[in-house]
Parts: structure tokens; sequence; C-alpha cells
């Protein structure tokens, strides 16, 4: 299968997702570094795991659900999206429920998403927005070579305004490696 490796695999959301997206939608302290304010309602997403069905190329965006091979939970969750076709560029977002964070899911789900965004879409560049005190992420992207630049006051936060790094792959320098 395309989306597996040893650690876990990837999926599409199903119904059953319903419960684990409500509350980690709805997780307040991930509110300040995306792009969401408000919370979720579950109409809201069952509409939306309804939906998914959407092709990538139709709807610019892709959600994938980490699911642990070993004890079969979901753990995370992958988004693609902001898909620009004529520039050959998709944005990615991480997330991994705090109880499941240090056990490698994370990188495991990265290196799947490389492999299925270069391997087989043959996408130019796969890109992340990552906040600077985000050390283990930050880590992980330099870790896999990804190339960084430093956006200056991008997210504003409780305490004022912090950079970001935005980290790049290119599709060239991940058929070198």
């Amino acid at each position: 299968m395309l989306l597996e490796n040893k650690l876990l695999k990837l999926r599409a959301p199903e119904p059953e997702d319903l419960e684990v997206l409500y509350i980690w939608e709805n997780l307040p302290v991930f509110w300040e570094t995306g792009n969401t304010r408000q919370p979720y309602s579950k109409f809201a997403l069952k509409e939306y795991i309804s939906q998914t069905n959407t092709n990538l190329y139709e709807s610019g965006q892709l959600r994938l659900m980490m699911v642990d091979k070993s004890t079969g939970k979901t753990v995370g969750t992958v988004d693609l999206f902001d898909f620009d076709i004529h520039h050959s560029r998709i944005a990615l977002g991480l997330f991994v429920a705090p109880e499941f964070q240090g056990k490698g899911f994370a990188t495991a789900a990265l290196q799947l998403i490389e492999e299925y965004v270069f391997g087989y879409l043959k996408i130019n560049q796969l890109y992340c927005h990552i906040a600077v005190n985000n050390v283990a992420s930050t880590n992980m992207f330099k870790k896999e070579n990804f190339s960084e630049t430093v956006l200056k006051n991008w997210i504003k936060t409780g305490s004022g305004f912090e950079d970001i790094i935005v980290f790049q792959q290119f599709i060239d320098d991940y058929l070198k490696r």
C-alpha cells in the first residue's frame, strides 16, 4: 500500500472519526498557530467527513488520518492543502494528538507524504509553516533536509507576533536522496 509503513498507515476520514476530530479540532491550544478561531460543531465535521471523497485536483486539499499499525488507534491527521496546480506546490499540516507525541508518528507520516507527493503525484514542492518555538517540528523538518526561510511577525499570539519558519522540500532534492 502506498500510504503505509512499519509504524503507521494513512487513510481517508471515516464517519467513526467524528468524535476524535471533534475533540482535536476544538482544542484552543492549537488555534493560535492555525487558521481557526472558533469551535467546530459535530454537524460541520460530519458534513466535512461526508464530502472528503472530493478529488485533490478538484478541491485543492486532502485530509488523511494517521493510524498506529500496532494498536489500530487513530493518532493524528495529515492535511495537504492550498494545492496550486500551475506552480506545482502544496502545503502540509501534520497533527499528532498530545498523548501520542514523541513516538515517531509525525516523522513516519512526513516520510509517507513525501513519497506520495513526490513519487506518486509528481508535485514539485511540498511546504509547511512551523512556529519557531515548535522545536520538535523544526528539528524533524531539518532532519528530513527541508530548506528553511523565516517569516517575521507572521502569526499573532496572545503575547504578540511570532515568527514562523517556512520549510520547503523540492522533488529534485527528494529524488537525490
